[in-house]
């Protein structure tokens, strides 16, 4: 029934395993398919930063998901997470011309030059002034906004990123998370419910329940994923995101195949 499609190789510098690894380890934990997804290469100089394949890494990559699909005994998927920044997305576009993808992820990390909201590097700047936290909450959901309105990706990663180290701003979060919602809507993406948050300082799904139960309401389509970067990560934590997805109401799941959606229906 369930997939993995968030999954990271050697390429993107900070994780381990080789797509045929992830296969074999997906197969282990009785998942019907498996994705590699690792981190896009970006246009201008290189390195962009310390997280990513480089534009010459691509071929190696094909020629390992190659390499895994004529060993799997499951479905192995090709897919690459994609960031979205403002200015490069003449880059997305040929991205999205150079292989026969089976899906891209759609991916909000930086919300100014320098800026990746995850990095621990940064977590200072939460709590630098008073406001700042709700500043970097507005300036990632006016990123991500633009992002899933795109239409560019077939799913969207970890949405509430910003929860990572716990900080979040004053009041009802409705009001960064309905304009979110509406704007997947526009672009007719999928959400990803990932389980990497659960093994972050917040210790929480991406997204929160209230964010999973808005999206229902609006039709959201969700797959289960665990942004895996070792292949003992496979899977990490799926009953938990099921009993999540479950209780917002949803009663299927996506796959995708030559960024084809189709909906499968969970188990009972």
């Amino acid at each position: 029934m369930l997939t993995d499609y968030h999954t990271h190789t050697p390429l993107c510098l900070h994780a381990s395993g080789w797509p045929l690894d992830y296969a074999r380890a997906a197969a282990e934990r009785g998942l019907a398919e498996i994705g590699i997804s690792d981190h896009s290469p970006m246009d201008g100089p290189e390195p962009f930063d310390e997280w990513r394949m480089q534009r010459a890494d691509l071929p190696r990559y094909f020629e390992a998901v190659a390499e895994a699909r004529a060993q799997s005994t499951i479905p192995v998927r090709l897919g690459l997470e994609c960031d979205f920044i403002v200015g490069h997305e003449a880059w997305l576009d040929e991205l999205a011309g150079l292989a026969d993808w089976d899906y891209l992820i759609g991916s909000t990390h930086y919300i100014e030059p320098g800026f990746d909201v995850d990095s621990p590097r940064h977590v200072n700047r939460y709590t630098r002034t008073p406001h700042a936290t709700e500043e970097i909450w507005e300036a990632y959901w006016a990123a991500f906004r633009a992002m899933a309105a795109s239409g560019r990706f077939d799913f969207l990663a970890h949405p509430d990123l910003p929860k990572k180290f716990g900080h979040r701003p004053p009041g009802d979060l409705r009001r960064y998370y309905e304009p979110a919602i509406e704007a997947i809507v526009q672009g007719g993406s999928a959400l990803e419910v990932s389980t990497a948050g659960l093994h972050k300082p917040v210790g929480e799904l991406y997204p929160g329940d209230d964010f999973l139960r808005l999206a229902h309401a609006a039709g959201v389509p969700v797959l289960i994923n665990s942004d895996a970067h070792d292949p003992s990560e496979v899977g990490r934590d799926f009953d938990r995101a099921l009993t999540a997805i479950r209780a917002a109401g949803y009663t299927e799941v996506c796959r995708f195949e030559q960024r084809v959606r189709t909906m499968v229906p969970l188990e009972e």
